[in-house]
């Protein structure tokens, strides 16, 4: 059977829980029409390069699905009659890729440089500026304003 990666985007609005719902309606089709699911990951919410459907921001899941077409077929039927999907994306490939995708290996490699920097001041944090050491008791020099200066040449 044909190998195939299947990601779908849904609004914001939607729960976790009915994307994850959704995920596994999607996953009974395909189980009903011969076909296996092999992999399933949940991206979370992430922002979109543009507005569809008003919306800025949708829930990313990932399928990698072995299949044949008429199941194929039959998932993005009902993802285009679901309100809550957005867009769907369906791409055949050679075989699929071994351990966490792309972007779950960009999420954890953010997670690490975060632990990494935890030691690291923000710029919030590198003192009160408000104490400027020995300058606060110096008296202010008062210079004269433009016309208190030209009335002191005159006289």
């Amino acid at each position: 059977m044909p190998l195939y990666e299947h990601v779908y985007l849904a609004r914001q609005d939607a729960s976790a829980q009915q994307v994850e719902e959704l995920t596994a309606q999607l996953k009974g089709v395909i189980e009903g029409l011969g076909g296996s699911i092999t992999k399933s990951e949940y991206w979370g919410v992430k922002s979109l390069s543009y507005r569809l459907r008003k919306n800025r921001k949708a829930h990313f899941t990932l399928m990698n699905v072995n299949a044949p077409p008429a199941a194929i077929n039959e998932i993005e039927r009902l993802e285009r009659l679901n309100e809550d999907v957005l867009r769907y994306l369906t791409i055949r490939v050679d075989e699929h890729e071994e351990g966490p995708s792309a972007m779950m290996r960009r999420a954890e490699r953010d997670r690490d440089r975060d632990d990494r920097r935890g030691d690291r001041f923000d710029r919030g944090d590198r003192g009160d500026r408000g104490d400027r050491g020995d300058r606060g008791d110096r008296p202010r020099e008062r210079r004269p304003r433009d016309d208190e200066a030209e009335t002191a040449t005159e006289d």
